[in-house]
């Protein structure tokens, strides 16, 4: 499972990480919306998926989640999805879904990176950075070929290595983090700012990045500075943790040379030792299913990605 702040996404993944089965389906908000609800909404997606494929047999459950989490023990208090924020306990209630089943649990973006690393992008290489740059920013590291998690499964978390201490607010309290700069609201909100659709409340990424295709200023000017804060973090990573390849994914990294190109720019000038300038910048070779295929690789590929017990 992927669980986001605008979408549910479920899978059947074979050992060998093909997508066997697919769906997904917009995260509910509103209102009357509680935990409850959108729990039975998984619940809905999870049941119509393993009936539409005959009841398969089931090696386990991998799920990755918007954070923060306590980890392992997933009870999530994601940033992004309000009516879980004081914590909801998602691996308990998977346990007691499917019990008997290993139930693992980890940061979505950490799922992305394992993803990459398993199948992706970063495949055959040991040390790789994999983010996801969509209505948060969120990263994970592959060091020595194995899932880094850190003290409390956290490491890699790059969406608040900050970029610009005199930059905007971020959700986290702190100011300047690359997610405040980057993530897609953000994006918006800034080109608003500055005169972009200024009149249109419910303006979108997606407007934003159509809008830049088109050569909109403010519109290039927002996914540029996004870029630049992201070749800037990215440089950063590098020299402290000698990365092989970074690989993004999410819907920002989709606006292609636009966010690309101001990337590689911003990180050439800050990488300035010979072993960082050898990394490679990548999109992320999976795309949008890379979380998924993260999260089945901490099931079938538990020996890299998962040391929980």
């Amino acid at each position: 499972m992927d669980i986001g702040g605008t979408k549910l996404a479920a899978a059947l993944v074979e050992p060998g990480g093909r997508i066997a089965a697919y769906d997904r389906a917009a995260t509910p908000g509103g209102p009357d919306l509680d935990a409850e609800g959108l729990w039975r909404a998984l619940e809905v997606l999870l049941g119509k998926l393993v009936a539409g494929a005959g009841d398969p047999a089931l090696a386990g459950v991998g799920v990755g989640c918007g954070g923060p989490m306590t980890w392992p023990a997933a009870e999530v208090s994601p940033l992004n999805i309000p009516v879980w924020r004081d914590g909801f306990p998602l691996r308990a209630r998977l346990r007691a879904r499917y019990p008997g089943l290993p139930v693992r649990i980890h940061n979505d973006a950490i799922c992305v990176a394992v993803g990459e690393h398993w199948l992706g992008a970063g495949r055959g290489r040991d040390n790789v950075l994999g983010m996801v740059v969509s209505t948060g920013v969120g990263g994970g590291l592959i060091l020595g070929g194995r899932l880094v998690n850190g003290a409390s499964g956290n490491a890699g978390h790059i969406g608040h290595v900050v970029v610009d201490p005199g930059g905007p607010p971020c959700a986290c309290g702190g100011r300047g983090c690359l997610e405040a700069v980057a993530r897609g609201p953000g994006l918006v909100a800034w080109a608003r700012e500055q005169g972009w659709r200024r009149e249109s409340a419910d303006a979108t990424g997606v407007e934003l990045a159509a809008d830049a295709r088109g050569g909109h200023p403010v519109a290039v000017a927002a996914l540029r500075r996004a870029g630049r804060a992201l070749g800037v973090a990215i440089a950063s990573a590098t020299h402290l943790c000698d990365l092989e390849v970074a690989a993004i994914g999410g819907g920002v990294s989709q606006t292609g040379e636009l966010l690309f190109e101001p990337l590689e720019e911003a990180f050439r000038e800050h990488a300035r030792m010979e072993f960082a300038r050898r990394v490679r910048i990548v999109p992320a070779g999976l795309g949008q299913t890379a979380g998924l295929v993260g999260a089945a690789a901490l099931v079938f590929a538990q020996d890299r990605y998962w040391s929980a017990g």
